[in-house]
């Protein structure tokens, strides 16, 4: 769900070798993944209270038990290599479990499945506003292709887009022009605002300098 790392290849098999609390990675090392190439997962404070809650309890483990256990996720000290039934478990305590009929007899199965949560994890970097390049390295994904395959926006992502664009229209809107009658020994060609918002004055008999004034000093001269 956060690393968007493949569970049984590279989740399962990670040692605690490969976590650096320190220095605060996870690390996949060259040769042990689907593309060949190693990878690094910065500990995310979400991450770290996970993993750091799995690597004390390893270590109660080992001195209850008297012996040394390498792996990071274990089941009574070995390596986890299936997890079906804890995965269904897990979904039918949280309503993710679904009733399907199989020839003449119901069953309930998982409603979703590990590899799903992949996608989720590819779509919050997108929400996050990681880029692009960096959120590939982060997952796994080599070409772009691929990564636009996960990265599915829902609804919310569409609305938060929208919002993102109205606001830069609203910053990037031209700013209006007023121009001011005034007498000819004060003449006053033009007011605006700049890009700052704040106000800007030309004077003089011929469009001349510009003067930056706040709105109480615009009015103060205008008034008089």
């Amino acid at each position: 769900y956060i690393t968007g790392w493949r569970v049984k290849s590279e989740i399962l098999t990670r040692q605690k070798s490969h976590l650096d609390v320190k220095a605060g990675w996870l690390r996949l090392e060259p040769g042990e993944t689907k593309n060949g190439e190693g990878r690094m997962f910065p500990l995310v404070p979400r991450l770290r209270a996970v993993l750091e809650a799995q690597v004390e309890g390893t270590r109660q483990f080992e001195q209850e038990k008297g012996r040394i256990i390498p792996w990071l996720f274990h089941r009574n000290g070995e390596r986890i290599k299936f997890f079906r039934r804890s995965w269904l478990t897990a979904c039918s305590r949280v309503g993710l479990a679904v009733k399907v009929q199989r020839g003449d007899r119901e069953v309930v199965v998982p409603a979703r499945i590990p590899h799903d949560f992949r996608r989720t994890a590819v779509r919050n970097l997108e929400r996050a506003g990681i880029p692009r390049s960096a959120a590939m390295a982060m997952v796994g994904h080599r070409t772009e292709a691929i990564y636009r395959r996960y990265a599915i926006a829902d609804e919310s992502m569409l609305i938060a887009a929208g919002a993102k664009l109205q606001a830069l229209y609203d910053v990037t809107a031209t700013p209006s022009r007023t121009v001011v009658p005034m007498p000819a020994n004060r003449a006053v060609f033009a007011t605006g605002r700049d890009e700052n918002g704040a106000s800007s004055v030309q004077v003089g008999r011929s469009e001349g300098s510009t003067l930056k004034l706040s709105d109480s000093e615009l009015r103060e001269r205008t008034e008089k």
